[in-house]
């Protein structure tokens, strides 16, 4: 393999990745080093930018483009790869036969646009292997699709009384459905998918709804938890033009770059301050 002197966009050197909608960093979940493991959005964990000041605890929410032009953790010093829309760490792995495949592949490309703002993913071969057996996830061409990194919004959970709530406001509106109105095996037709999800009918998770049908109410971010999923989505030309402002917003990230050292600058009397 060449090596590359290229960072594809972003800074060289080492660099934090805040994503504009959540405010948060790109993080290593757990600080886990294990192959496989994921990144979340979180935080941040550390505000200084200066190199000799940061805690090296904080280093999960560091990345850099490595020799070979692939994007790396700090802390573990492993590149990224991408596995089922999750963004994991990814050990060298050997060549397997047929290749490329799940387990060996040479890793997708992540680039960053200044202008829009988007961290861009570029794959070699279709990112669903088809050829390895497993199930392929993209609808049509994969090469027709621009494939980014987007944060996803999360729901604060469903507690009993809410439910409890919701079940009989529905009674109220429509006394038989406390008893079942018999013959509904499925959700109502022309459903949209943050229907099913919300009414449960499908075990539809919210990573898993098209952000061309998520809807307002689905791009509801209530939750607690510190934590947001990240992922990688997939779309046509097409599909950019009908995507809503926030989905565009979470698609949207600044990348900052860790001075090595504090500046400097030059004050009356010819004495430096650093700063």
């Amino acid at each position: 393999m060449e090596l590359s002197l290229e960072t594809y966009g972003f800074p060289s050197g080492y660099f934090v990745i805040k994503n504009i909608a959540t405010n948060r960093l790109l993080d290593v979940q757990s600080n886990g080093v294990e192959d496989g493991t994921g990144l979340i959005l979180w935080p941040e964990n550390e505000s200084s930018l200066v190199e000799d000041m940061r805690r090296p605890e904080a280093n999960n929410q560091v990345f850099f483009i490595d020799i070979y032009g692939a994007l790396c953790s700090r802390s573990s010093g492993h590149a990224i790869d991408i596995e089922n829309d999750r963004l994991v760490l990814r050990h060298r792995r050997p060549i397997t036969h047929p290749c490329p495949n799940a387990f060996s592949h040479p890793l997708p490309r992540f680039s960053y646009d200044p202008e829009t703002q988007h961290i861009n993913i570029t794959f070699e071969v279709d990112p669903t292997y088809p050829n390895s057996g497993n199930r392929a996830t993209a609808i049509g061409n994969w090469k027709d699709k621009g494939y980014f990194v987007t944060a996803l919004p999360l729901r604060k959970s469903r507690t009993m009384m809410d439910n409890a709530s919701e079940m009989f406001s529905n009674a109220i509106t429509s006394p038989l459905s406390l008893f079942g109105s018999g013959g509904h095996s499925g959700p109502p037709k022309g459903a949209r998918p943050n229907d099913i999800f919300e009414t449960g009918e499908f075990d539809l998770m919210e990573n898993e709804i098209l952000e061309t049908d998520r809807s307002e109410e689905g791009e509801v971010d209530d939750s607690p938890e510190r934590y947001r999923p990240v992922r990688m989505v997939g779309l046509t030309k097409e599909d950019e033009c009908i995507i809503g402002d926030k989905a565009r917003k979470r698609a949207q990230w600044v990348v900052v770059p860790i001075k090595p050292v504090r500046n400097r600058r030059i004050v009356s009397g010819g004495s430096t301050k650093s700063k």
